[in-house]
């Protein structure tokens, strides 16, 4: 297997680093998420080489998994985060990571998110409209503190990804328009209360070519060179995150390939100087785990074969949500007496939507066990409980251990908040 360097066969059984993934869920039952720390450090470390001795920041999408033992691995590395709610906040401060490090984006903090981020002593607000930086400045004021900013700006450059994850075209609702910007900053300027420390922006996920970067990189230091003009100096460059992963069979730019030109187009201008600040999300975790699931029932129909199984788009929503391809293997394939067929792998829940995977060709019978790959982003943090359903335990592997990060939602508790009428 190539899209997944640290989940292999051993002995004809799928394994994440040295634990069998049967094993595994036969002991934690489906579905079941499964992250190997290995990848983990090899993704962070991906990153640490491609800063080439550098001043970067690599504060981590945290959206993409937010797992209180994946947020304290990454601390533990050295990484900042990137947060968009003032709940990830509190996971950032109960995983032990440095809210000096954190970078809050976002188009719609409230007052109480604000409020923390400021007593909590952030690095930097992403802020998103002239309004946003106003109702800042406010609270800043109220608090009698000083709230450090950054502008982020829409720099209308096709990062060429979904529709519902390019963040940096002009009918996107994210950022500041980039010939609005020296003016906003004008603005931030004149404000006591607001401390300008950098520009951001952030075009996209899943971006698997390194041109869309570059053409925003070169809006910025146009900006930048603006803004000094206005006596306005910035102390950090933030280009956001959005690096693509190997679903199947892209060939995404690394880390290094990236930050090379980074750094000469920052050389090249005088720039070198400012520190850069990344957000990877999907790139740090999304090849770091896989969701199990057990096949219930299989159907065969006129039109196609279906394959029931214990997993759903409560689960796992990027199917449904995106027309998203994940790889599926058979832990333990089979090797004879079962005729491969081509299946849509879907889920017991009551909506047509409801698949994981379509048209995959596999030699499948009743109780088998499939492995849903590159689940790692954008997978348990985007789950639910519809259809009254608990979501998976999740486990972190490491080596030949396994930890529960997570056990699995008891069924009592999905209502025990919820009330009758007297």
């Amino acid at each position: 297997m190539t899209v997944a360097p640290n989940f292999q066969f051993h002995n004809g059984v799928l394994h994440a680093e040295q634990c069998s993934l049967e094993d595994l869920a036969k002991e934690h039952g489906t579905p079941l998420y499964v992250y190997s720390r290995k990848a983990l450090k090899d993704a962070w470390d991906s990153y640490e080489q491609a800063k080439q001795g550098r001043d970067v920041l690599v504060c981590y999408g945290m959206k993409a998994n937010s797992n209180l033992a994946i947020l304290r691995e990454l601390a533990n590395h050295g990484a900042g985060f990137d947060i968009v709610s003032g709940g990830e906040l509190a996971r950032v401060i109960a995983a032990g990571g440095d809210p000096r490090k954190v970078v809050f984006s976002g188009v719609g903090k409230q007052r109480w998110e604000i409020e923390a981020a400021l007593d909590a002593q952030i690095k930097c607000f992403n802020v998103e409209s002239k309004n946003e930086l106003l109702h800042i400045a406010q609270i800043a004021a109220d608090k009698k503190c000083v709230a450090p900013i950054s502008l982020r700006v829409n720099p209308d450059v096709d990062a060429h990804t979904h529709p519902y994850i390019s963040t940096g075209l002009k009918d996107n609702k994210f950022g500041i328009a980039i010939e609005d910007a020296p003016d906003v900053y004008a603005l931030a300027a004149q404000h006591p209360q607001l401390n300008i420390v950098g520009v951001d922006c952030h075009i996209g996920s899943q971006i698997t070519e390194i041109s869309p970067y570059l053409d925003a990189l070169d809006k910025l230091l146009n900006l930048i060179d603006t803004l000094a003009k206005q006596g306005i100096q910035l102390s950090h460059l933030d280009l956001g995150g959005g690096l693509g992963i190997r679903y199947t069979d892209e060939t995404p730019a690394t880390p290094t390939m990236l930050l090379t030109e980074v750094f000469k187009a920052l050389d090249a201008r005088g720039l070198a100087h400012l520190q850069l600040v990344l957000e990877p999300g999907r790139s740090m975790v999304g090849n770091a785990g896989v969701l199990l699931t057990r096949v219930e029932y299989l159907k065969p129909s006129e039109a196609k074969n279906f394959a029931i199984v214990d997993a759903a788009m409560n689960d796992l929503i990027r199917p449904t949500l995106y027309d998203a391809w994940h790889d599926v293997e058979a832990v333990s394939p089979r090797q004879s007496g079962t005729t491969a067929l081509e299946y849509d792998i879907v889920g017991p829940i009551c909506e047509s939507g409801d698949w994981l995977a379509r048209g995959r060709k596999l030699a499948l019978e009743q109780n088998d066990l499939l492995a849903i790959m590159s689940a790692g982003a954008y997978g348990f943090t985007m789950a639910s409980n519809y259809n009254t359903r608990p979501r998976a335990a999740e486990i972190l592997v490491d080596g030949t251990t396994a930890h529960v990060v997570r056990p699995r939602e008891d069924l009592h508790s999905l209502f025990a908040s919820e009330r009758l009428l007297p």
